[in-house]
């Protein structure tokens, strides 16, 4: 069944071909038996020819097929060809130009050839033995097919406008969809980038510095070699635990699933982060002014990570026996961070390790993680020599 049914929804004008030689076969039965004479058989029978042809084509052009019937009941009027089953055709032409709608004046030809066809057939062929009342009546009732024909197209014109519409509207969800999903990956894309820059940036640079230094003093103080060589360890295996939890993130989108995965460093963690670049051997001044507080998610990591990127840049591009100073100040509606250093400068290191415009991607990625929660970031060298950090996150996300 629903094969047939397809093959009629593809094949539309076979199918009104099909009924147009069925209404032509049962018109010309019709004429031979109910039409006397030659001249009013033969007229009758040429009205059912182009009344099929008007159903056959009356999804090809149904504006003109509805014109053609037109024309045909007039000539039905002035040949004397009684009303027949030919006349079927006039209610398919009504209901096939409605139906298809987008031509006003057809819609109204329509309508208005409906109303008038069944008076006007009345008044041709009077129905006899028949009081007036009763024709009427009579009249009234073979209108009604004519002005149901025409209110079943406008009803399925609407439909079809209905759901045309809503397939519209699905289509343009799924096309929104799409693109919040791609801005999605994007943003997770971008977001776990950060996070590896930010882990392999600090902790690679810690190990190589502990190991230079772990080399340097292997054979003159092998206590300090051991202990750098145990900072090295436990620098690489912290390195490898958040690692272990980004690759967490990009294989299951939910870095908490596994015990093994290191939480969010926070703020409190910074004191830690700052011990473990001292025994790198850079001398960094740490201290916390206001009441220490339980801050959103997302304001202490990014508070880590920027604290963590720039003692990293201090490390590289400050040169030998740089000196940092880290400050967290809490106000009532935020959380300041002031990072310093007195080496030779960034300026000049960046532009040659990072790129001519003098942004890397460490300083890129601050200023998304600060405007993530909505915040301010300063970064750029000091008058006197270093470099300076200061950044402001409010405590309210950003909208």
């Amino acid at each position: 069944m629903q094969r047939l049914y397809d093959f009629v929804r593809r094949h539309p004008m076979g199918v009104d071909s099909f009924w147009a030689v069925v209404l032509l076969g049962a018109s010309l039965l019709w004429a031979v038996q109910e039409q006397t004479g030659v001249g009013p058989r033969l007229s009758a029978m040429l009205l059912a020819l182009l009344f099929g042809v008007a159903v056959a084509l009356r999804r090809v052009a149904a504006g003109a097929m509805l014109v053609l019937v037109a024309v045909l009941g007039v000539a039905q009027l002035l040949l004397d060809v009684r009303p027949g089953v030919a006349d079927f055709a006039m209610l398919v032409a009504i209901y096939t130009v409605v139906a298809q709608g987008g031509r006003r004046w057809a819609s109204r030809l329509a309508l208005v050839g409906g109303v008038v066809a069944a008076p006007m057939s009345q008044v041709r062929w009077p129905t006899e033995g028949v009081s007036t009342p009763g024709r009427v009546f009579f009249t009234l009732v073979l209108t009604v097919p004519f002005v149901l024909a025409w209110v079943l197209g406008d009803s399925m014109r609407t439909r079809r406008a209905y759901f045309d519409q809503l397939v519209e509207r699905a289509a343009r969800l799924e096309k929104e969809r799409e693109a919040q999903a791609k801005v999605a990956v994007a943003a997770e894309r971008a977001r776990i980038a950060r996070e590896l820059h930010d882990v392999v940036a600090h902790n690679v640079s810690v190990m190589v510095v502990q190991a230079d230094g772990a080399a340097y003093v292997l054979d003159a103080a092998p206590d300090q070699a051991k202990q750098a060589l145990e900072t090295i360890s436990g620098t690489g295996r912290q390195a490898l635990a958040e690692m272990r939890r980004l690759l967490g993130v990009l294989r299951t989108g939910d870095g908490q699933e596994s015990g093994e995965y290191v939480p969010q460093p926070d703020v409190e963690q910074i004191e830690v982060l700052v011990e473990q670049v001292r025994q790198a051997g850079i001398t960094v001044d740490f201290k916390v002014e206001g009441t220490p507080r339980p801050l959103p998610t997302g304001v202490e990591l990014t508070a880590y990570r920027i604290v963590q990127e720039a003692l990293t840049n201090s490390r590289k591009h400050g040169g030998p026996d740089v000196g940092a100073s880290v400050r967290l100040v809490y106000f009532d509606d935020g959380l300041g961070l002031l990072v310093e250093d007195d080496g030779r400068g960034a300026a000049l290191a960046m532009q040659e390790d990072r790129g001519a415009d003098g942004h890397g991607q460490g300083l890129i990625g601050m200023r998304e993680r600060v405007g993530m929660v909505g915040g301010t970031l300063d970064a750029g060298p000091r008058p006197g020599g270093g470099f300076r950090i200061s950044a402001l996150l409010p405590l309210k996300p950003a909208h």
